[in-house]
């Protein structure tokens, strides 16, 4: 099938935009990524965009097309359902050129939750077990890529970029409801916060978003129930 590509494009310098045009004959089973790997060789190299392992694991490569934040290397061609194949960067962070946006506020910001684990004890002196049920409480948060398709799909994340936003949310809700760790205070002194969980005005764009179809809307809710119950 023939497909219309355009790709957003920005200068680093100069901050111009426009949006450049290919007509491409793909397979509906392509995936976009494959597509823009192909522009990229055929036709244009000086085309910039964030790829790695091309497998929906790393998440370097979400980016904005059709309208929806995706990742590039899940999204089939036949799954637009159409010929027309519109690529924009992430929505809400600076674009450094073309499709690369600043993903720095947005790491900043993850710090915030201190995102890995904190032992309850300094020293633990034997394996810290945990039973299933256990387990199964966080399970859904584990999944996340940090690829920022949730926290830039957000209009409040939009509209204040001091905003902790989903993708942070989703780091503090797997530490904080594990049952081995010991970092619960510093985590929710961010959290409880006028630019953390009361900002979320429940609207799922995010959890639309997610490529590993995390639940985040739900963690969301779950993290201030515990926030209100602590109070």
């Amino acid at each position: 099938m023939q497909v219309t590509v355009e790709i957003y494009r920005q200068d680093a310098e100069t901050g111009a935009s426009r949006f450049d045009t290919f007509i491409r004959e793909v397979d509906p089973k392509d995936r976009v990524l494959d597509v823009m790997m192909e522009i990229k060789d055929q036709d244009d190299g000086s085309i910039a965009f964030r790829k790695s392992c091309g497998h929906g694991v790393c998440g370097s490569d979400a980016m904005m097309i059709n309208g929806i934040n995706r990742l590039a290397c899940q999204t089939l061609i036949q799954d637009l359902k159409g010929s027309l194949i519109r690529i924009e960067p992430l929505k809400g962070l600076k674009v450094l050129r073309d499709l690369i946006v600043d993903m720095d506020p947005f790491l900043a910001s993850l710090q915030k939750v201190t995102p890995y684990f904190i032992p309850k004890t300094t020293a633990p002196v034997r394996e810290q077990k945990q039973s299933i049920a256990e387990r199964q409480i966080f399970d859904d948060t584990t999944k996340c890529i940090m690829c920022g398709a949730c926290t830039s799909s957000c209009p409040s994340y939009w509209s204040n970029g001091e905003y902790l936003g989903p993708a942070t949310f989703v780091k503090a809700h797997r530490f904080i409801f594990d049952s081995r760790d010991g970092g619960d205070a510093e985590r929710i002194e961010a959290l409880d916060d006028r630019d953390g969980l009361w900002r979320c005005h429940s609207i799922f764009n995010c959890t639309d978003a997610c490529p590993r179809d995390i639940k985040i809307t739900q963690a969301i809710s779950e993290l201030k129930r515990y926030i209100v119950a602590r109070r």
